[in-house]
């Protein structure tokens, strides 16, 4: 049997074949696969936090204030005042409560402009739908990229980015009311009169033990940083689809990637909303 004999430019064609890395995984592109696997490592991430704020609220020991008398002995003399209006089993109590881990309809119950009004988890309510509805103005900018019709992608690209910058305005006064307080908490009316416990940081808390505050700034934080991101791309996306430049190549992909990112800070945000705000 006779052998096959290739020309140089037959050899040069399979050379370069080769070392093209044969069809790409799944018929997509590289970008929309290093997208994906971004996706993955992050979800990991966030798994991480949100299952050691899980460990941390499931195994809180509620009395680990009073696990040496000692404790309760050395505090005594900052609530001097107190105890005398109280009694010392009133003060101990109190403090009980202060180290119970904090119920979220006692915590986040507060609208602005609407100072004392109990409206328990309503605010968080509106800031998570208007995360979701910013992922569904999302899916409708992807969609005309799909259609290749370029005002559309415009349109539902501005309000996901109205949405997004909507979010982190919730969020920064969610933090700053959780911060300040109300001087109302389950401690607040037994505490020294200067006040200074009022609200929460990273030493103390209001509503309950450090640890919630702690957990609550950085994981909320993190998220919120990529709300942030979420929100620089999507500027960006929709500042080189004004310009033409997804209309000069023909396709609207990079639409589609930063929509898979604002997909995954939504639904990021639904654990985070059902573990902090829900249980």
């Amino acid at each position: 049997m006779a052998n096959a004999t290739l020309t140089s430019e037959e050899t040069e064609g399979k050379e370069r074949n080769v070392w093209g890395g044969g069809e790409s995984p799944m018929k997509v592109s590289y970008g929309k696969l290093m997208m994906w696997f971004f996706l993955l490592s992050d979800a990991l991430t966030f798994s991480a936090f949100l299952i050691a704020y899980g460990v941390s609220r499931y195994t809180h020991n509620s009395l680990s204030f009073f696990k040496e008398s000692k404790d309760f002995t050395d505090a005594l003399p900052e609530f001097s005042e107190q105890v005398a209006v109280y009694g010392e089993e009133g003060i101990k109590s109190a403090i009980g409560v202060a180290q119970r881990w904090p119920v979220p309809e006692e915590v986040f119950n507060a609208l602005p402009f609407l100072h004392g009004f109990d409206a328990p988890l309503v605010f968080v309510g509106i800031m998570t739908f208007i995360l979701i509805l910013s992922s569904v103005t999302m899916v409708l900018a992807v969609e005309a990229g799909e259609r290749k019709d370029q005002k559309d992608v415009e349109k539902w690209m501005l309000w996901t980015i109205i949405g997004g910058i909507a979010f982190l305005g919730c969020q920064a006064w969610e933090w700053s009311h959780f911060i300040h307080g109300t001087d109302n908490g389950a401690f607040a009316s037994l505490m020294p009169s200067d006040g200074k416990v009022f609200g929460a940081n990273l030493i103390t808390n209001e509503y309950g033990p450090a640890l919630f505050g702690d957990l609550f700034f950085f994981i909320t934080g993190f998220h919120g940083f990529h709300v942030f991101t979420g929100i620089i791309l999507n500027i960006l996306i929709f500042y080189n689809t004004v310009m033409g430049v997804y209309a000069k190549r023909g396709h609207y992909e990079m639409v589609e990637k930063v929509g898979l990112y604002w997909h995954f800070v939504d639904l990021v945000w639904v654990f985070v909303f059902t573990l902090f705000y829900l249980i």
